[in-house]
């Protein structure tokens, strides 16, 4: 880009996948850093699902607000997350031993998250880490018009409609909201209706920057993609199908709202819409640790955390180096 340019407008969506997205907090820590990208790109929005949602809002609030760097912010939050003390490494050692024993088909109580103690006790550490991280009594006085859009997705329980949180209704509530898994907590309520794990609707947001008129329109769109689209093999173990059907399940609804904004480019460069609409380029940002099942999502020790956030760092400058 010439250092006449203007910025090109630029939108980030951040894919869900739990633990994983430690991944997706590397490669903002690395865009959000760059000095020389700084000048080249203006960041208009970003989205986000599930554990895309938490790093979505950290590089939304730290850019923000004066008392934050968003680099740092994101590494904290993940630092903090990472199952340091005692009572969340045994906390993380049991889920890794009852995936286990599922993987290995010995059976085990199904029990609700309206009757499980650790469901109770996961919501109050989500909310906690949250909150001390965000302030988000502080966020209305960061609204004067001219910060990015921020688009949080989860889905309605009862009508089974999507949901956009914007940066002028966020709450912690609405953030676990985007990432309350059914199996793993309660149904969270926000001003009178009921969410579940944006996974369910928009996995993240993309074609609403192109559609909605409360957003700004960028010219290109970066998803940081944590499921892969494509395997190599049929799986045939029952631990290798139960992966690929998280895999595809995550895909989906970001196929569709890729696909629609192809759409829309195609019909634009055939002449069809009127000179008003614009291309959209979109381009990923991949995870590349095919290796990685989807009960690692569920993973914090710091030794793996750490290692996808190292991970997305080296992705984001080899997308840098590619531009």
């Amino acid at each position: 880009m010439s250092r006449d340019s203007d910025p090109t407008p630029v939108a980030i969506a951040c894919q869900g996948g739990g633990s994983h997205t430690a991944f997706t907090a590397g490669v903002l820590d690395r865009l959000l850093s760059d000095p020389v990208l700084e000048r080249e790109i203006d960041i208009v929005g970003f989205s986000g699902t599930s554990g895309g949602a938490v790093c979505a809002l950290l590089a939304w609030y730290g850019r923000e607000h004066p008392d934050h760097e968003p680099d740092e912010l994101l590494a904290d939050y993940w630092a903090d997350l990472a199952a340091e003390g005692p009572i969340d490494r045994t906390a993380n050692s049991a889920i890794r031993w009852t995936s286990q024993l599922e993987r290995m088909g010995v059976p085990l109580p199904d029990v609700s998250p309206y009757h499980s103690p650790a469901a109770y006790w996961g919501k109050r550490e989500f909310l906690d880490l949250l909150e001390r991280h965000v302030d988000f009594e502080a966020i209305p006085q960061l609204l004067d018009g001219t910060e990015p859009a921020l688009l949080i997705s989860a889905i309605d329980v009862l009508t089974g409609q999507f949901k956009l949180f914007r940066e002028d209704e966020l709450s912690p509530e609405a953030i676990l909201a985007s990432a309350a898994i059914p199996y793993a907590f309660k149904a969270v309520e926000v001003d009178g209706s009921y969410y579940w794990d944006g996974l369910f609707s928009k996995n993240p947001p993309v074609k609403d920057f192109v559609t909605n008129r409360e957003t700004p329109d960028p010219d290109e769109v970066w998803i940081v993609k944590i499921n892969p689209e494509r395997r190599d093999r049929v799986p045939k173990s029952s631990d290798g199908i139960a992966d690929r059907r998280n895999e595809l399940s995550g895909n989906k609804s970001l196929n569709a709202e890729v696909s629609f904004v192809e759409h829309i480019n195609d019909w634009i460069e055939a002449g069809y819409l009127p000179e008003k609409f614009t291309h959209t380029e979109i381009e990923r940002i991949r995870f590349g640790r095919s290796d990685l099942g989807w009960r690692t999502k569920l993973e914090r020790s710091p030794e793996f955390v750490e290692s996808l956030y190292a991970d997305g760092e080296d992705a984001a400058e080899a997308f840098l180096e590619a531009r």
